[in-house]
């Protein structure tokens, strides 16, 4: 069972802010989203980064290198939540209703990464509907963008904005670099690799939008 009702509730208010990514599907970059992002929000304020996947992907990141911030499980996060600024929380792939009502009204932003493909987009907007009741802050945030002449980040983008959807005015360009940084086990910024502050340059948009 995610807990991320006791790590809420061991929050200081007046310090707030806890950001949580999630999806409807696999393969969008959603623990490579959580964990830039609490790079860029470790840049401003102490940040713990709650991994939740089942997978455990963030916690295998951080074993095998080294990042400037705290990743901790749901349990070990429970104690360790009152300790930072601010929290980041991965979560497990297609939550249910229950737990995605949970971490809609636990958060100040819950960040939805998306592939610009049919069928994440589709996933995408079946999570978005779920959502409607719930009133959450949410934004959808476009992942593995292929490069030009390829359209298809453009055409998502143009798709989303149309249903009146909140997006985020930055993207995610489909890199390597990524794929380097997971295996060296630090944030893209951290690679020794001419693109590695391209890619670093995307998450930080994102995360100076997130605290506008």
């Amino acid at each position: 069972m995610f807990k991320l009702s006791k790590i809420l509730a061991l929050f200081p208010v007046e310090n707030k802010m806890i950001i949580t990514v999630a999806a409807f599907k696999g393969g969008v970059g959603k623990s490579t989203t959580a964990l830039h992002l609490a790079t860029y929000l470790q840049n401003k304020a102490d940040t713990l980064l709650v991994d939740g996947d089942l997978n455990r992907s963030a916690l295998d990141w951080s074993n095998r290198g080294c990042l400037p911030f705290k990743v901790a499980d749901e349990a070990q996060a429970v104690s360790l939540a009152k300790l930072y600024e601010h929290i980041v929380i991965d979560t497990p792939a297609r939550p249910d209703a229950d737990e995605l009502k949970t971490l809609a009204k636990g958060c100040d932003l819950l960040v939805i990464p998306t592939t610009p493909d049919a069928i994440a987009l589709a996933a995408t907007i079946q999570m978005v509907d779920s959502l409607q009741k719930l009133k959450t802050n949410y934004r959808i945030l476009l992942t593995l963008i292929p490069p030009y002449p390829n359209k298809a980040g453009e055409e998502a983008r143009t798709t989303l904005l149309s249903a009146d959807l909140p997006v985020f005015q930055s993207g995610i360009r489909r890199l390597a670099v990524f794929q380097r940084a997971a295996l060296e086990g630090v944030p893209v910024n951290a690679v020794k690799d001419s693109y590695a502050q391209i890619a670093w340059r995307c998450y930080a948009e994102a995360g100076k939008e997130i605290l506008k």
